[in-house]
């Protein structure tokens, strides 16, 4: 009976997390590779703690209270969670307990020192870390004192932060268990963690080590700064020696206390190189037996390594997997698609298998590997150039890495690296009816997918499925569509490049593209102004909008006075532009028609800012602007010499700047489209799967790939372990940061702007729209969250098509993520409104509500005091 409340940590190892946590069942795998010394011990298991928990019935009461309190009410966390700790403080360990405890403690000898340390069943999960939310004890002496700080450590499961975290990632209290881990005691010459990979690259090939005097809580506490060496290829490649002015020592009656370091040993190294190397091979043994990169603890006792503590260091974004030993270069998909939150696994397999060239998914991104296109010059020229105009960022990452010696192969030019990236060269007419008619070519293809997959239910659909997908890949790739798009993207390059040359203005062809012809995603934010015109006059439906939280709230308009032209108005709004949404490249997330309340509070605040008529007004205000810059600036270039020459240049740039450039925004209305079509009819085939008992709920096909889908389709069977791991996965990619550039190292390459010509304390990013403009900042993560008033400057991570709608309301815009070419620029343009993106951390720098100055025309803001 009592053997399994005390298990000796040889005995265990991790996949005993359920009965020693997740610190016990850690050390105990640590103990059995090897070469690795653990200091000896034992577990006290979670059936000891159950034992306990049981002895207090009131417990029961109070963690009914807990899990009913908001995470944010820290006041009543703090009241609460205190009353838990002392009970279980309070509670007398019974005597079957005791004894199996002191016998432990018998066998490693009573009157050492030991480590009692918490160890609960939820810390270090692959998903989350819970680094130092339980309490660990230094040199504890005696049985007595040992009993007393077991049961510290079982009241630590409820520390305020404990509880907190918990509560904020949504772990029940109860479902966590909490074991202690028992250890003799080293008293080490030196101590300190090892990373196996680079915490802050992220290069897996780069082990960190930090090392101090004495026992780790000097450094843990951040009492001392550490040295800091790091180690490639087993050697000592980069060092950093601190003056370690302090350190944590035992006392010998137990505890600890701080002491002073003689003035001549603080500038010396506390590990010798060799020593460094030879930390790093036991780390490296770890990590192979763990199978991913670990944050270890380490103390060096008699010139010997003894490790304290290992768990996966769970910040690091993950590689792709490729299954071969190459150098690899990745660039991220979702810095272009402007959508860096993770993308659910159906939404990435989608998007993969429509995509134009092959992908990688990792961390729930996508990734093109660019590594044989850098390594052949040709390629790489054209590679750069097109990264550079679309983001400085990528391109300088790039750079940064072809800078690495040998890192990127080279390859002869002729080397499979295929065409440079640039599309198809520009050689089409200045033609109107050639935009007409792509327009045309794409309506046709989707009414045709809309028809054809209406009678394909099972696998029959998925057949289907993956012919449409050749289909919507022969749609995109259509040359005539490819040349339409470069002829605007160049046609807009070379009026900022040559009227910048030829009449010193800068960025001229962000004024020349005011309310471009055909520009679908402008139409759709002037389009949503049109509705609020409707909606104006009928203060009942005005009302009734303010407080709609149900999806069925169209159906309820009909009853009020006005409310069946406000209905009919959007509805068709939503017939053109449903299929829209934050985030649209990830299938998964929930259309406008699924969910048109998203749109709600942007009518609202267009009903409220703008008077009738506004869209025609917009857009002939633009369009008047563009057509008096163009005069402008044809009539000062005749008056330069060659000026007939030059003036009848820029006026053929114009035209077909205005010609195509509108056009640039359709394709993804055609990709969204069609994205649309696909999904209805996968969630109905998901239905029948409900219906016939294989899966609980609809959008648990979210979790699962096309191709995994098809087979649970054949099959009538589903793994629901996989799907809940996937969940699981897809709840920690959250946190990650996706990278613009990932090599095959892990490493995260960031690029910077090489800028000079900016004020002191500026945020620098990429001028994509001219003008300046100060207002009030409204950050916002979710077009959802909209209240804007005239004048606001919107600051959020990313822009696709579906924030058009509020550019018709905000005075300038500022994002981290961003390109000359990517919607948001685009539309920022065709509005006139001031635009820097590819701003680093923006929504965290810049604070909802401050005064900020955008400047359009030279890539920066000013913070305002």
């Amino acid at each position: 009976m009592t053997e399994r409340y005390v298990l000796d940590l040889q005995e265990v190892d991790e996949t005993q997390v359920a009965v020693v946590g997740g610190k016990g069942a850690h050390l105990g795998g640590l103990s059995r590779i090897e070469g690795i010394r653990v200091p000896a011990g034992f577990c006290v298991t979670t059936d000891a703690f159950r034992r306990i928990m049981a002895e207090a019935p009131s417990l029961d009461d109070r963690l009914d209270q807990l899990s009913r309190l908001n995470p944010d009410d820290r006041e009543a966390i703090r009241t609460l969670s205190a009353q838990i700790r002392r009970t279980i403080e309070g509670i007398a360990v019974p005597d079957d307990l005791t004894a199996a405890i002191t016998r432990a403690l018998a066998r490693l000898g009573e009157q050492a020192a030991y480590a009692v340390r918490s160890s609960a069943t939820a810390e270090d999960l692959p998903t989350a870390s819970f680094a130092g939310q339980q309490d660990t004890y230094l040199n504890v002496v005696g049985p007595t004192a040992i009993l007393q700080h077991v049961s510290r450590c079982w009241a630590s499961l409820f520390t305020e932060r404990a509880v907190t975290y918990r509560q904020r990632n949504g772990i029940d209290h109860r479902t966590v268990h909490m074991a202690v881990v028992v250890q003799r005691m080293v008293f080490p010459h030196a101590s300190g963690i090892l990373f196996t990979a680079d915490p802050v690259t992220g290069n897996r090939k780069v082990a960190t080590v930090d090392a101090g005097f004495g026992l780790g809580e000097a450094l843990v506490s951040g009492l001392v700064n550490p040295d800091v060496f790091k180690v490639r290829h087993g050697e000592v490649v980069a060092k950093a020696i601190a003056a370690k002015q302090r350190a944590v020592h035992a006392l010998p009656t137990g505890g600890t206390q701080e002491v002073a370091i003689d003035s001549r040993r603080q500038e010396q190294p506390a590990l010798t190189d060799a020593q460094v190397v030879r930390l790093v091979q036991l780390g490296r043994r770890i990590e192979a037996h763990f199978g991913r990169p670990q944050d270890i603890e380490w103390c060096l006792v008699d010139d010997g390594f003894q490790i304290v503590q290992s768990r996966p260091i769970t910040t690091l974004f993950p590689v792709p997997e490729t299954g071969d030993q190459e150098n690899h270069v990745y660039v991220s998909v979702g810095h272009q698609q402007m959508m860096t939150d993770p993308m659910k696994p159906l939404g990435l397999s989608m998007w993969q298998l429509t995509a134009m060239v092959p992908m990688h998914a990792a961390g729930g991104r996508l990734f093109v590997d660019v590594t044989r296109r850098l390594a052949a010059p040709a390629s790489r020229a054209g590679l750069l150039d097109v990264m550079g105009r679309g983001d400085p960022l990528v391109r300088d990452a790039l750079e940064t890495v072809l800078d690495r010696d040998d890192f990127v192969p080279s390859l002869p030019d002729a080397g499979p690296g295929g065409p440079p990236t640039g599309g198809a060269s520009a050689a089409i007419e200045t033609d109107p009816a050639i935009v007409t008619e792509l327009i045309e070519r794409s309506q046709v293809s989707i009414a045709a997918l809309e028809r054809d997959i209406r009678t394909k239910t099972g696998p029959a659909l998925f057949e289907f499925l993956l012919e449409a997908f050749e289909e919507h890949k022969r749609v995109l790739s259509d040359p005539l569509s490819m040349q339409a798009i470069m002829a605007g993207m160049e046609a807009t390059w070379w009026l900022n490049d040559t009227l910048q040359e030829w009449l010193g203005e800068k960025n001229a062809a962000d004024t020349l593209t005011l309310s471009a012809p055909d520009n679908v995603t402008s139409e759709m934010g002037l389009a949503l102004l049109d509705v609020a015109d409707v909606i104006r006059p009928h203060s009942e439906v005005v009302a009734f909008l303010q407080g709609v939280e149900d999806e069925g709230f169209l159906d309820e308009l009909a009853k009020l006075a006005g409310g069946t032209e406000a209905r009919d108005a959007m509805e068709a709004y939503l017939d053109r532009y449903g299929m829209r949404c934050v985030g649209e490249i990830d299938i998964t997330r929930p259309r406008w028609r699924e969910r048109p309340t998203t749109l709600v509070p942007v009518l609202l605040d267009n009903v409220r800012n703008f008077e009738p008529g506004a869209a025609e007004r917009r857009f002939e205000q633009g369009r008047r602007k563009a057509q008096q810059k163009e005069q402008d600036v044809l009539s000062r270039l005749r008056a330069l010499p060659d000026g007939d020459r030059k003036a009848g240049e820029a006026k053929r740039m114009i035209d077909r700047v205005r010609t195509f450039i509108g056009y640039r925004e359709y394709p993804k209305y055609g990709i969204v489209s069609r994205y649309f079509v696909y999904k209805q009819a996968l969630l109905e085939e998901a239905e029948r799967l409900v219906q016939a008992g294989v899966l609980p709920q609809k959008e648990d096909i979210f979790y699962l790939t096309f191709q995994e889908l098809h087979d649970v389709a054949r099959s009538n069977q589903v793994d629901d372990r996989l799907i809940q791991q996937r969940k699981d996965a897809f709840r920690s990619y959250h946190a990650l940061t996706p990278p613009r550039v990932l090599t095959s190292d892990g490493e995260a390459v960031t690029g910077a702007y090489r800028r000079d010509d900016v004020p002191a304390g500026a945020l620098i990013g990429l001028p994509v729209s001219a003008g300046t403009i100060e207002g009030r900042a409204r950050v916002m993560l979710d077009i959802a969250e909209a209240d804007l008033e005239a004048g606001d400057i919107l600051v959020t991570t990313f822009t696709d098509p579906s924030w058009s709608p509020l550019f018709v309301a905000v005075a300038g815009l500022v994002t981290e993520v961003g390109g000359l070419m990517t919607h948001g620029a685009v539309i920022a343009r065709e509005y006139g409104l001031p635009a820097v993106v590819g701003v680093e951390r923006a929504t965290r720098l810049i604070r909802d509500g401050q005064r900020i100055r955008v400047h359009g025309t030279d890539g920066y803001v000013e913070i305002l005091p």
